[in-house]
């Protein structure tokens, strides 16, 4: 954990280091939270590429001192051409997962981080606030062992598809961990956006250029569904805790069900401690609650029929918590979700702070890479279903469910404290593990991180609904939790199964706290 004592001028976490590196040198050059926050989303494109890309979709939650947070929704929608019948007349009884036919929603990242420049802007030119990606990306950074494992992890479906092969193997094969990984195209393409504006991916030549080669590779995308692109301001949901206001993003996010998570788990906290039965079945408990609401209701807002917000009113979690067995486990046959993410928060010397999060959905996303632009592009539209009835039925212009929710909190207290995570459904429970851990019980904000966490489901690897724990967790607590009931099973200490969490708090007096996920490539950087 980083913690600056004395007149901060901010801080930054990030799961990979050189992008929260790449923040703070941009706060250090006057640089306000948001700007440093489009500096480390640039960058961790480059340098942790199986986890996110500017060909992904993004959302921000920027808060400023005295204000109400706000939030930015730049999730992009489905093409005018992706439509049920589109993909029966090609065979599909589903929307593959992989492939040009994944493609099929607009990247929406780029004109969030534009919409998050124009509400907030600074005074460091575009140039500056991409430099470092531009640089990471032509002259090369060392490969992860994280890329290296999910490449071989996923190798056989993502191998096959356009551009994945030149660009992240080497002759066919698995690039070596800390090899140099060089992307000469996204760094031209980046490099085309600090020069010629933002709006160059959607609108400009860039966008002609990646629409035309979407279109030559089948997928549905075309360049009047890029130039219809904006990100949208949106408020905020809300929840009141007895620790203070938690936030979080309304649908097409799960914000939602991370709210009605800790509101649950606050009205049947009855344990002194974190790590106890009480602790650890009272949050799962809460979020099979949170899910079955999430499954059946969240996705475009556009087409829901009822008010998110109903959900967290006090009636509404009193009888969600009244379901609640305190010493026996629900049954739980609901699918899982998979999903792949990186979340970010920064921190200036104004007070303001941003939780930020960016994702391409699975691994490698659709597992194109754009060959004249260099971006990988995402399969987020891969959630959506082929049968009309569904609530998440594929239509034109319609926006994909997405796990992806930054969160934030204003503690009783007066302090602050941007928080999140990264991977399906894991990222609500890690928030509330987190959140649970330091503003509950006490801990130290590096310990709630560190501690031992718990998933409810999967994020990567087999589809499974099993309770995935740690295995440092007290051997009578897994005991007691498979008495109740629960599907146990025991996966390796500090797995990234869990994904990987970061929190920075601001306190009243101007400290910040900043901790970063020991499971991840990442650091606390602060100045």
């Amino acid at each position: 954990m980083l913690r600056m004592l004395s007149s901060p001028r901010g801080m930054l976490t990030a799961p990979h280091h050189l992008a929260a590196q790449a923040g703070t040198a941009v706060l250090r050059d006057g640089g306000n939270a948001v700007e440093a926050m489009v500096a480390a989303a640039a960058t961790i494109a480059v340098v942790y590429p199986h986890m996110n890309s500017i060909g992904g979709d993004g959302f921000w939650l920027i808060s400023r001192p005295g204000e109400a947070p706000i939030g930015i929704d730049a999730c992009g929608r489905s093409a005018e051409l992706a439509t049920i019948g589109w993909y029966r007349d090609r065979g599909h009884a589903a929307i593959p997962s992989r492939g040009p036919l994944a493609a099929n929603t607009v990247a929406g990242a780029v004109s969030g981080w534009q919409a998050a420049l124009e509400l907030a802007p600074g005074r460091l030119p575009l140039d500056r606030l991409l430099g470092d990606a531009i640089w990471y990306a032509r002259e090369g950074v060392p490969v992860t062992q994280s890329q290296v494992d999910y490449t071989d992890r996923f190798l056989a479906e993502l191998a096959p598809q356009p551009g994945f092969a030149k660009a992240f193997l080497r002759d066919g094969q698995l690039p070596l961990a800390r090899s140099v990984q060089r992307l000469p195209a996204l760094a031209a393409t980046l490099s085309r956006l600090a020069e010629r504006g933002l709006d160059e991916f959607y609108r400009g030549g860039l966008g002609r250029n990646i629409a035309a080669e979407l279109a030559r590779l089948d997928s549905p995308l075309r360049l009047g569904d890029l130039q219809l692109q904006r990100a949208a301001l949106v408020e905020p949901l809300t929840v009141e805790l007895s620790i203070g206001t938690a936030y979080n993003l309304p649908p097409p996010t799960q914000g939602l069900a991370s709210l009605m998570i800790l509101a649950i788990f606050d009205r049947i906290r009855r344990s002194a401690a974190a790590e106890t039965f009480a602790h650890v079945h009272g949050i799962v408990e809460a979020t099979k609650q949170a899910f079955l609401v999430r499954n059946r209701h969240v996705g475009d807002p556009e087409t829901m029929r009822t008010d998110p917000r109903d959900f967290l009113r006090p009636d509404a979690i009193a009888e969600r918590s009244r379901a609640i067995d305190p010493a026996h486990a629900r049954a739980w046959p609901e699918p899982a979700i998979r999903g792949d993410t990186v979340w970010m928060g920064a921190a200036d010397a104004s007070g303001m702070m941003v939780s930020y999060i960016q994702s391409l959905y699975w691994e490698f996303g659709s597992g194109v890479v754009l060959e004249d632009s260099g971006v990988t592009w995402q399969n987020r539209g891969a959630s959506f279903s082929l049968d009309p009835q569904s609530h998440l039925a594929l239509a034109p212009r319609r926006k994909p469910f997405h796990t992806l929710n930054p969160a934030l909190a204003r503690l009783s207290d007066g302090r602050e404290i941007v928080y999140g995570n990264m991977g399906g459904d894991g990222q609500p429970q890690s928030q509330a593990a987190v959140l649970s851990r330091y503003a509950m019980y006490g801990q130290d904000l590096q310990q709630a991180i560190s501690a031992p966490r718990w998933l409810l489901g999967r994020t990567w690897g087999q589809m499974s609904v099993s309770l995935k724990l740690e295995d440092r967790f007290d051997s009578s607590l897994v005991s007691e939790l498979r008495t109740a009931g629960h599907d146990v099973e025991m996966i390796p200490p500090y797995s990234d199964l869990v994904g990987h969490a970061g929190a920075l708090v601001r306190h009243p007096s101007g400290m910040i706290d900043g901790a970063s996920d020991p499971r991840s490539d990442g650091s606390v950087a602060g100045y």
